[in-house]
């Protein structure tokens, strides 16, 4: 067992030290006090909510390590953060080194449900084996918790690559039937998941920052799909920004199916337009003009991702930009990738005044 302390700046005080240690996988740790406890195949995880406010801290299952803590840290920070969410203002730790594990973290800001959620993925490597522990949280405070939890982590990496080595042989006699039956559940599962309100909700920042945290205007971009179960679809994109002078609005209805993972959209009608602000960004002025629409078919292919805590994402992908998604939002040289979210509580966009569906 290893113990690890990193980033002095955040390992600034220990817990009780009569708390009962747990452990996942590789990681031994004190966990937070009071906080409610969800464990899953790939990660256990501790959450706390405080009226508006909460955090979290899940501690992920360790793998094989590429060598070299920099591509370790940057698949991780790939695989668990950047698939589910849309981070501003990254920025990360040179690697640090302790006892043969190097160390190194990752973090940024992204939104949910209209708020400020920062984010920091550390990630442990020995050359052999790698693990990370991820930190969410939308207050300041909670920061303390993270910095509690990291001051008492052990690792022990002894027995991870006998485990290794069997897991891979198993794998390797069992491959065309596991492929066979994956394949089968993934196409049933995707041809049931796409019906409901998928969201991609942003808000305009200022482009200055207090304490670490972006600041925000009246102004936001909203847009979504609603996916009916009798096959049709509505699209929607309303962009309220206190950097332009109009309102934009993009309205679309047509057809969708769905054969394994690809979704194809069939457009039937589309339409759209600027219209004149008032004092509030929740009202409307009168309409200026209509824009150019073109309604484009088009087949993605496309993932879901569940997590417990934020909900479900439908993840678009495409070979080119498209009309109603629009550019490059990912890494240069990766597909166009297109993220929304599934949305319980009904759509944010309203419709101009006399507009008819």
């Amino acid at each position: 067992m290893k113990k690890l302390f990193f980033l002095a700046s955040l390992v600034t005080g220990a817990m009780a030290v009569n708390a009962q240690k747990e452990s996942f996988d590789i990681v031994s740790y004190i966990p937070p006090q009071g906080w409610n406890k969800d464990s899953k195949e790939d990660y256990v995880s501790y959450s706390r909510i405080d009226g508006a406010s909460w955090s979290q801290i899940a501690v992920y299952k360790s793998r094989q390590s590429s060598g070299s803590i920099e591509d370790d840290a940057q698949k991780d920070w790939e695989d668990i953060v950047l698939k589910s969410h849309t981070v501003e203002q990254e920025d990360k730790t040179q690697p640090q080194s302790a006892e043969g594990w190097q160390v190194m973290s990752r973090g940024g800001v992204w939104q949910y449900n209209g708020a400020n959620v920062a984010t920091l993925l550390t990630t442990y490597s020995n050359g052999n084996v790698c693990v990370s522990v991820l930190w969410n949280g939308t207050a300041k405070p909670y920061m303390q918790n993270l910095k509690d939890f990291i001051a008492n982590i052990d690792l022990d990496a002894s027995t991870v690559l006998a485990d290794q080595n069997v897991m891979n042989n198993s794998e390797q006699n069992n491959n065309t039937q596991t492929a066979d039956n994956n394949t089968t559940t993934n196409a049933t599962e995707t041809a049931s998941s796409v019906v409901g309100l998928w969201t991609d909700y942003i808000l305009e920042t200022t482009g200055y920052y207090i304490n670490g945290m972006p600041q925000y205007t009246a102004g936001y971009l909203r847009k979504e799909y609603a996916f009916y179960p009798d096959g049709t679809y509505i699209f929607r994109n309303k962009q309220w920004l206190t950097k332009t002078k109009d309102i934009l609005f993009i309205y679309e209805t047509g057809t969708y199916t769905v054969t394994g993972n690809q979704l194809t959209i069939t457009p039937k009608n589309g339409k759209s337009g600027f219209w004149q602000k008032t004092a509030s960004s929740k009202e409307w002025g009168k309409q200026l003009k209509t824009a150019n629409h073109k309604p484009e078919k088009i087949t993605y292919t496309f993932t879901l991702e569940k997590d417990p805590t934020y909900g479900t994402k439908i993840i678009l992908t495409s070979s080119k930009p498209t009309e109603r998604d629009g550019g490059k939002f990912n890494a240069p040289n990766d597909p166009f990738e297109f993220r929304y979210s599934l949305r319980e509580n009904g759509s944010s966009i309203d419709n101009p005044p006399g507009f008819e569906k």
